[in-house]
C-alpha cells in the first residue's frame, strides 16, 4: 500500500495539462469542466473556474488510483513543451486577406486577431486577464 501512495504521489508531481472551459446547458445554465487532457474521462465540474480547478485537483487521485489498482498504464504528460508562443502557418490567400482586413478594421495587429481567433475556436481565454 506504501509503495501505491509513493507512485500516487509521483504521478501527481507530474505536470499533467488541465483544461477549464466554460459550459452552457441547454436551459442556459452557465458552468464550467475541467478535464485533464492526458486522463480520459477525468473531469470535473464546477460553478466557476477556480471550483472546476479545486474539483479537478480532487479528481485526479482518485482516477489515478484507480489506474493504479486495476494494473492499468498510466499515461505520462509531455514533461517539456514545443510551445514558445510562435506559430508559422500557410494560409490561403482569401484567408489571409480576410485576416488582413479584420486587422485594419479594427485597428489591431494580424497577430491579435489571429490570436483572438484561434483563442476562440478553441474555448480559451487569459488566465491573467481576469
Amino acid at each position: 500500500m506504501n509503495q501505491t501512495n509513493e507512485t500516487l504521489e509521483t504521478y501527481l508531481a507530474m505536470p499533467f495539462h488541465i483544461s477549464i472551459v466554460q459550459d452552457v446547458s441547454s436551459d442556459g445554465h452557465v458552468g464550467w469542466v475541467a478535464s485533464v487532457l492526458e486522463l480520459p474521462g477525468c473531469l470535473a465540474q464546477g460553478r466557476s473556474p477556480a471550483e472546476a480547478a479545486e474539483r479537478i485537483q480532487d479528481a485526479m487521485p482518485l482516477y489515478l488510483a484507480d489506474l493504479i489498482e486495476s494494473g492499468d498504464a498510466v499515461p505520462r504528460p509531455a514533461i517539456e513543451s514545443a510551445a514558445n508562443g510562435k506559430v508559422l502557418l500557410r494560409l490561403p490567400r482569401s484567408l489571409h486577406e480576410r485576416l488582413v482586413f479584420e486587422a485594419r478594421r479594427e485597428g489591431v495587429s494580424l497577430n491579435q486577431v489571429a490570436s483572438g481567433a484561434l483563442a476562440a475556436a478553441v474555448g480559451w481565454r487569459n488566465p491573467s486577464s481576469g
